[in-house]
């Protein structure tokens, strides 16, 4: 069993031919190139045509992702049309139900990789239609979230843990990718260390990022420590001696859904 580690999810300006470039020498396991928030109106349709010619050219060891505009936009549909077919993973804004990853559908097919973004009300309370559908992967709206709920500037994230635990079980009982969202303060590495610490306690595969400078510390936190890599190396090798069943490690019974957290952590690290 292999796991492509999305530790750190980094969005860019696809309308920022520079940012792309050095986004190639970074260590983020994702890159999102964003033609949403990010980009003026009067510059959608350079970055647009930005991130296809950066998809064609690739990413090299990092996963490529591509942020359209929202549905209810003038620049989705054509959005979504353009980057069928490039290859890169789709990121789509604002979804509300399964509904609108019908709607995705129709403009991208079946092929295309699609993660949605969880940032509606409605979303909230239709989690398992979203995750039934045909979708690969959640990404946490933390921002656009908050301003839908009411949530007050500089309250903190105590309103958003059981948000953030809804959110995480949809993903998960489809198997999805699951990523939490962003840190605005990107000059508080505390803040963000926190942030990650919780999001990785929970179970999120990892979080996106506004800046290039929260990569390490988000990998850091995200990833198994030696002593999670060395309970997981033992787990493997019983399994592999063994037959099977529940058996004895350290002590203590382990069962096969052990060997799957184990697979995982090493995953991580390989």
């Amino acid at each position: 069993m292999s796991f492509r580690p999305r530790r750190s999810a980094l969005f860019l300006p696809a309308s920022n031919s520079r940012a792309i470039e050095k986004a190639r020498g970074l260590a983020a396991d994702v890159v999102i190139l964003d033609l949403e928030d990010a980009v003026a109106p009067e510059a959608k349709t350079g970055a647009r045509e930005a991130a296809i010619a950066a998809a064609s050219q690739g990413f090299g060891a990092h996963e490529m992702v591509i942020r359209v505009n929202g549905l209810d936009t003038e620049w989705g549909a054509t959005d979504l049309a353009a980057v069928r077919g490039t290859g890169a993973t789709v990121l789509v804004p604002k979804i509300r139900n399964a509904g609108d990853v019908r709607t995705c559908r129709d403009h991208l097919g079946s092929g295309t990789p699609l993660w949605v973004m969880i940032e509606t009300c409605e979303a909230l309370g239709r989690l398992q239609d979203i995750a039934e559908a045909d979708v690969q992967g959640f990404v946490l709206g933390v921002n656009d979230l908050a301003l839908e709920m009411g949530a007050r500037p500089g309250s903190g994230r105590a309103w958003l843990a059981p948000v953030q635990a809804s959110v995480l079980a949809a993903a998960r009982s489809r198997g999805l990718v699951a990523l939490d969202g962003v840190c605005n303060d990107f000059s508080d590495d505390a803040r963000l260390e926190a942030e990650c610490a919780a999001a990785a306690a929970m179970g999120y595969d990892g979080k996106s990022l506004i800046h290039p400078r929260q990569i390490d510390i988000c990998n850091a936190v995200f990833s198994p420590d030696a002593a999670a890599i060395e309970w997981a190396t033992r787990v493997r090798d019983a399994f592999a001696s063994g037959d099977g069943g529940v058996i004895q490690v350290d002590g203590k019974m382990v069962e096969a859904l052990h060997l799957v957290q184990a697979e995982r952590i090493l995953g991580m690290v390989s």
